[in-house]
This record gives structure tokens, C-alpha cells and sequence, in this order.
């Protein structure tokens, strides 16, 4: 599920510009983060579950890089449902509940029940990036910035969140990070028609402030 997010970068607190560096390093690094979160599995052991939704999400993304623009999509929605598999019904209870008051326009409630998610799953990367939709349209800059850094440190290749970011930082005027974001959303899904339009605004927009 994929929420479009906007605000005020008026309204955007003190720390929030040091937020988007760290996250902007740290997304920008996404393979180092995935082979420290990979050999820390591998450290404590994987169940055979998660085994198995890795090797079903492999397959997926395998599926995306070969996609054209009329099954990317439908591609991207496979891999978000292995994503929103918690392996837990109450915890799956609790982000349906979180989305479902994001969708009926009611954040407030959705950052509890993400919140909730997040206390009892604080590894499932989905709890996390529904509360930073949540912060987001509550106006709370700073948590949701430091919930999309959670998401993509436990899920690397969770391009929503990348494309979220970008969207972000193309709002806070920093277009040139957005630009390598929306690279990185291309790399996992070539046929993104949304980062790829705004690849382009991005690139004629550059160009403009170069002349």
C-alpha cells in the first residue's frame, strides 16, 4: 500500500535537515545495510517461514526486473503483500487496522495502532512505515523521517519508502537526493512510470539551474 504524502516545509521542526542527510546516507548504502541485516540472520538463524518469504520475495523481485509496463504493477503488488506477512494474525490484525484508519482519514488513531505494531513486532518494516504516514499527515516531520529510516534499514529494497522519500526531499528543494532516490526505485522496478516522470522533471530542473 503506498500513501502520497505532503507538507509544509515551513512547518518542518529544528533537526529535521540532519534527519534527511542520515537517511539520505543510509539509503544511498542500502547493500551494505541488507549484507549486516543478512549476516545477523544468518548469526541467530532464520525460521523456516522466513526462509521461505525471502525466497518468495527473490523470486519477485527477479519477476520486476523482467516486468513491462503492463505487469510491473501487478508485480509490485505481489511483492507488498509478502511485505504486510507479518507471520503473526494479531500483528496482522493490528496493520490492517493501522491502514484502514489511514485510509478513512483518521492518523491519529493509525499511529496507535502502528505504534502498537511496532512495540510487539520491532522488526516487521511495515509497522514503521505505516506510522510514518501516520506522523506525516499529523505534521510530525521528525518521527516520520526517522520511521522511513527504520523501514529501509530492515527492508532495503522497500522501494514505497524510497519512493516516498524522494517525494519528500523533492518538497524540501533538494532535488539532487531525490534524483538518486528515484534511481535506486528504478533499479529494483525499471518500469516504475512514477519514477521515471519524476526522474525527468528532476533532470530538467537541474539542468535549468545549471544554465
Amino acid at each position: 500500500m503506498f500513501f502520497v504524502l505532503y507538507f509544509d516545509v515551513a512547518d518542518r521542526p529544528s533537526g529535521a535537515d540532519r534527519q534527511v542527510r542520515y537517511i539520505g546516507f543510509m539509503v544511498m548504502h542500502t547493500h551494505h545495510f541488507k549484507c549486516t541485516v543478512t549476516a545477523f540472520l544468518l548469526g541467530v538463524g532464520f525460521s523456516l517461514p522466513a526462509l521461505a518469504q525471502e525466497a518468495t520475495l527473490d523470486e519477485l523481485y527477479q519477476n520486476l526486473q523482467a516486468a513491462d509496463e503492463a505487469t510491473y504493477q501487478r508485480v509490485e503488488r505481489q511483492i507488498v503483500t509478502e511485505w504486510e506477512k507479518s507471520g503473526s494474525a494479531a500483528m496482522d490484525l493490528l496493520l490492517r487496522r493501522g491502514q484502514d484508519s489511514l485510509e478513512s482519514g483518521h492518523p491519529d488513531a493509525a499511529v496507535e495502532h502502528f505504534s502498537a505494531l511496532v512495540d510487539h513486532a520491532p522488526e516487521f518494516s511495515e509497522g514503521y512505515y505505516g506510522r510514518a504516514t501516520g506522523y506525516y499527515l499529523l505534521g510530525m516531520i521528525g518521527p516520520a523521517l526517522a520511521d522511513i529510516g527504520e523501514t529501509l534499514r530492515l527492508n532495503p529494497r522497500h522501494f514505497e519508502a524510497m519512493r516516498a522519500l524522494a517525494m519528500i526531499l523533492q518538497e524540501m528543494e533538494q532535488p539532487d537526493n531525490a534524483l538518486e532516490l528515484y534511481e535506486m526505485v528504478l533499479a529494483i522496478s525499471p518500469q516504475s512510470a512514477e519514477a521515471k516522470q519524476a526522474l525527468e522533471f528532476l533532470r530538467m530542473e537541474l539542468e535549468g539551474q545549471a544554465l
